[in-house]
């Protein structure tokens, strides 16, 4: 099946105030990608992601993303863009005086939700997705960190996105809980939605195999869409070809890819 074009930039400059942060961003993503953003902080990472949700306005170049002209995007389209965008933040972001639940009911009717039994059943789901099932009465400050970001992921899932945008969303987390983060959002992938993650740990690269970007010198170049395990490469296509052949769990995909890769570089 052909993979949908979502995001594309040519010759576009991004500028956070009046600095110049990223020039020449040449860029084109397809649904079902896994890409990483690295880079040293203050790069761009965080920026190219914005301009992707229209925080940050792009004013020089082609930028488009999920149908919108993102040059011509009119202040009352903002909203419509962003329902097709799920935002993994690294700080959380969840509403501390409200339950789990009560913080997913909010966003849900705040892009217009109406119906609770409808309201009810998807924060259900996506709180199943994310192995939270049974934390919906919980308040934030009764979750450990990792759970919290189960939770924001929760969030990102609940009008169905297209595309999940994370911003260093293991930045807080134990090396452990980090992992089971980024795996989820991997097979989160695997179902057919777009991630972007913005990191700076490489560990991820051989565990969990993407498209790599680099942000370094007001450049966005692409390093390798493979990864290099000693002197054989194995594709990300390799992967996710093997993995879907595969009856897997959320719990146990790292250690699958991980006999992947070691089948295909015997």
């Amino acid at each position: 099946m052909e993979k949908k074009l979502l995001i594309k930039y040519v010759d576009v400059d991004i500028y956070q105030q009046e600095l110049l942060v990223l020039k020449d961003v040449q860029l084109e993503i397809h649904s079902g990608e896994f890409i990483y953003l690295l880079g040293k902080v203050g790069s761009g990472k965080s920026t190219l992601l914005k301009s992707i949700y229209h925080e940050i306005p792009i004013l020089f170049g082609v930028a488009g993303a999920l149908g919108y002209d993102l040059r011509a995007l009119k202040a009352n389209e903002v909203p419509y863009l962003r329902r097709k965008i799920g935002i993994v933040f690294q700080d959380f972001q969840l509403l501390t005086d409200r339950t789990v639940n009560q913080n997913l009911d909010f966003v849900l009717r705040a892009t217009g939700w109406l119906d609770q039994v409808a309201i009810d059943e998807q924060i259900a789901n996506v709180l199943q997705q994310v192995g939270m099932g049974t934390k919906g009465t919980k308040m934030p400050h009764q979750l450990s960190g990792g759970e919290q970001q189960r939770i924001v992921i929760a969030r990102a899932l609940l009008n169905s996105p297209e595309m999940i945008l994370a911003d260093e969303p293991t930045g807080n987390l134990d090396p452990e809980t980090g992992r089971e983060l980024v795996e989820l959002l991997y097979n989160i992938r695997l179902s057919g939605t777009t991630v972007i993650m913005a990191t700076h740990n490489l560990n991820w690269l051989n565990k969990f195999p993407g498209r790599v970007f680099r942000c370094e010198n007001e450049q966005l170049t692409e390093v390798t869409n493979a990864v290099s395990i000693g002197k054989v490469v194995v594709t990300e296509a390799v992967v996710v070809e093997k993995l879907i052949d595969k009856p897997v769990s959320v719990q146990h995909t790292a250690g699958v890819i991980e006999q992947i890769i070691e089948e295909e570089t015997v």
